[in-house]
């Protein structure tokens, strides 16, 4: 297994993974000061934080697929009738943020870990990939089923993707510092990445072994800021005869609201919808809901 010449526990930075002999790909993560710094932008209740600290979590996993500069993963969970009425997450360059939109009302009715179902009711998840041209952007939509935000993920790769998938992840809230960590294994039958997949075989035989092996990982390891993410995956996958680690970028918060952004936005509206968006103290306020910020600008100072 080769080293990584970077921090032990590897903390905010994404890191890939592969087995060549069994054709599967994967990637690995734990979320510490970054997900503390996105979390502050809201004082979320318990139940919030740690689904927003597990979509986190499955968004740099993702954010980790993509190989192209610019490329951008958004994770959107949504139901009409839900306690949540809109989850969103997005990734790019390994900026991150994300934020929720729910009922505090109802949610006060819920338990401490309530069920995703209780959460969202009848709900959707839609993962996009937004690649530079020529590629354009996929996206794929599925139901939003499973105990958690990670099964629903697996799901999607199962269904939209035809990929056999495994994904776990962990949540600690209960140290000073929130820490989530999360494992996401892909069987690739054609045995290089980027290629067409000729067939895809849900038990492949090595995908079942691998599986196996990924599935063992305790919760406890994925989020134990002592034991190196490098360490756990040679620990799980020991039997193969090479597991193949390349640390990936660094993790930050990076919501891109700022006021030359918001002018940009408000530019491309109508005089007259910009006309409506005017207070009666001459000022357009824009509130950013990833990091909790408020803009005023002047109607004075924009081209009209």
């Amino acid at each position: 297994m080769a080293g990584i010449p970077d921090a032990p526990t590897l903390i905010d930075r994404n890191l890939s993974f592969s087995i060549p002999a069994k054709h599967c790909r994967g990637r690995a993560v734990r979320l510490g000061p970054v997900l503390d710094e996105i979390l502050a932008a809201h004082n979320y209740p318990p139940q919030i934080k740690a689904l927003l600290a597990e979509a986190m979590c499955l968004t740099a996993l993702l954010g980790a697929l993509l190989k192209e500069e610019k490329a951008q993963l958004t994770l959107q969970a949504q139901t009409e009738s839900g306690v949540i009425s809109l989850l969103v997450c997005d990734y790019k360059d390994g900026d991150m943020r994300g934020y929720v939109q729910f009922d505090a009302e109802r949610l006060v009715r819920e338990p401490l870990q309530p069920s995703l179902m209780a959460l969202f009711g009848k709900g959707y998840l839609a993962i996009t990939f937004d690649h530079p041209l020529p590629r354009g952007r996929s996206q794929g939509i599925v139901p939003l089923e499973g105990e958690n935000l990670a099964e629903a993920v697996q799901n999607y790769f199962m269904q939209s993707e035809q990929i056999p998938t495994l994904v776990r992840v962990a949540i600690d809230v209960e140290s000073d510092q929130t820490i989530v960590g999360g494992l996401l294994v892909q069987h690739l039958p054609d045995g290089e990445e980027g290629k067409e997949r000729l067939h895809v075989r849900m038990n492949h035989p090595e995908w079942e072994h691998v599986a196996v092996m990924g599935g063992s990982v305790q919760a406890t390891e994925l989020v134990d800021p002592r034991l190196p993410m490098e360490d756990l995956l040679w620990r799980l996958f020991s039997e193969s005869d090479e597991v193949r680690v390349m640390s990936g970028k660094s993790l930050v918060k990076g919501c891109r609201c700022n006021e030359n952004h918001i002018r940009d936005v408000i530019a491309r509206f109508p005089k007259e919808d910009k006309e409506d968006m005017v207070g009666e103290d001459g000022t357009i306020s824009i509130d950013c809901a990833f990091c909790s910020k408020k803009f005023t600008i002047s109607s004075a100072s924009l081209n009209n």
